[in-house]
């Protein structure tokens, strides 16, 4: 099973076009000064590891089979089949439980959260319509949001912002979906969404007393992103 797993006080770390609807403002990675510490999430990225490659040509026989294995746990297959976009899976497990849709992993994972990480937005939008808690932490404090934001999933992180996600949740070492976004340096869409969102407070600082374009000046090429927001007139009033 692969996951990220993140410890914020110990800071090691690190589609295309984005739809918005009419009514929404829209516009670490693997390693951050040491601040975020990513491991084993699937990602879309360029250069995934011999099994990554393995698991991407795992045949639906495969994933029924792995399915049948974990149908006396039904929680644990949820989970299972949200981080591997099993859409149908997901639909007939909420169906026969709708309880099942905020379970836990040991690390407070939701299926939110691993449909998130891992750039599910069907599954995501499937969660959510049948009452996954988008405000819901992981032992580290991370939202769904957070996990969409460190991995570029900009399309996801649209949806969550929709449906009342909270852009500025910080988690225990005080990172923002917006502190994750400016680690990854193939964060543009994710970065452009968060900027162009009016209730973005983008100077909250980390547990470093580091803000977010403090991270995207070491680790990114869209540092000058931050300059859309600067001096701009904010709904809320200044961090």
């Amino acid at each position: 099973m692969e996951r990220e797993k993140v410890d914020d006080d110990k800071k090691t770390d690190p589609e295309n076009s984005l739809d918005f609807s009419e009514h929404f403002n829209q516009l670490e990675l693997l390693e951050t000064h040491g601040h975020l510490i990513p491991t084993g999430t699937q990602s879309l990225w360029v250069g995934n590891s011999d099994e990554d490659e393995e698991q991407d040509e795992k045949t639906e026989e495969w994933y029924q089979l792995q399915e049948k294995k974990m149908e006396k746990d039904p929680n644990k297959l949820l989970l299972w089949a949200a981080e591997k976009n099993r859409l149908a899976t997901v639909r007939r497990l909420l169906s026969a439980r709708a309880a099942h849709v905020n379970a836990r992993d040991e690390d407070e994972y939701t299926p939110l959260h691993r449909a998130a990480y891992s750039g599910h937005l069907g599954v995501v939008r499937e969660l959510v319509a049948r009452g996954a808690d988008v405000h819901a932490v992981t032992v580290d404090g991370w939202t769904p949001l957070h996990s969409a934001c460190k991995w570029n999933n900009a399309r996801v992180a649209s949806f969550l912002l929709q449906h009342d996600a909270d852009i500025n949740a910080q988690t225990q070492g005080r990172l923002t979906p917006l502190h994750l976004a400016a680690g990854n340096s193939e964060g543009r869409e994710t970065l452009e969404l968060l900027l162009m969102n009016r209730y973005l407070r983008p100077g909250l600082r980390n547990s470093l007393e580091e803000t977010a374009r403090d991270i995207a000046r070491r680790t990114s090429s869209y540092h000058y992103l931050f300059e859309i927001v600067e001096g701009c007139t904010n709904s809320l009033p200044p961090c």
